[in-house]
């Protein structure tokens, strides 16, 4: 499960973040309104937690813009403002559950596990190309009809390259789509896992690295 936290109050919202990665989560924080939608644009979270009072753009514009994405992303609002009309407010211009600070922390990672199983995400099409093919929804692959088994890490590097239809996709860019922003991320971890990944597609070798730039497939 990943999680976007955004919260403008850095020792909070880092102590949100420290808590819910102690729940086996994916959590990556923006400080501001603007970073939320920059790092909502281009990862599928299951679940922002989003404050209401934020520097740059206002979490209630956060929260519009996300919903009128029709994004999958399920919304916690997480805030001071606790009048009923705030909670009001909240809910109708998207929010999907609103917590007020201050809270127990128990109950806020049992409003995102319900939340996110709550996601009304459709099965998303299985993607091909060059022999393979990639099932999302059932987290399947095959390469001419042989069934592949990857771990998680080597199947989300393997969509995202699939995503990018035959463009080139930088090492950054693979991070960032597949780890949260504190893991261990290196060159090496990357290596490593394209390497296994590479293995386990068999010959010939699908995916090209070129230096300095990224990786195809």
């Amino acid at each position: 499960m990943r999680v976007l936290v955004v919260e403008d109050e850095e020792q909070l919202a880092d102590a949100v973040a420290r808590g819910l990665r102690l729940h086996a989560l994916a959590v990556d924080v923006a400080y501001d309104g603007q970073e939320a939608l920059e790092l909502a644009a281009y990862i599928d979270y299951d679940v922002i937690v989003l404050d209401r009072d934020l520097p740059e753009v206002h979490g209630d514009d956060v929260c519009r813009e996300l919903t009128a994405a029709s994004g999958a992303s399920r919304i916690l609002m997480l805030t001071a403002a606790g009048q009923v009309r705030d909670r009001v407010d909240g809910l109708s211009i998207g929010a999907d559950d609103y917590l007020v600070k201050p809270f127990v922390f128990a109950e806020l990672v049992a409003r995102v596990r319900t939340l996110a199983r709550r996601s009304p995400r459709a099965a998303p099409p299985a993607l091909e190309r060059a022999g393979v093919r990639l099932d999302p929804a059932r987290r399947t692959v095959t390469r001419d009809g042989r069934e592949v088994t990857l771990n998680r890490k080597e199947f989300d590097v393997l969509l995202a390259l699939l995503r990018a239809g035959g463009n080139l996709v930088s090492s950054a860019e693979l991070r960032r789509s597949v780890w949260d922003e504190y893991a261990d991320t290196g060159t090496g971890v990357l290596r490593v896992t394209l390497t296994s990944l590479r293995r386990k597609l068999g010959t010939p070798p699908l995916i090209e690295n070129v230096p300095g730039k990224g990786y195809r497939l």
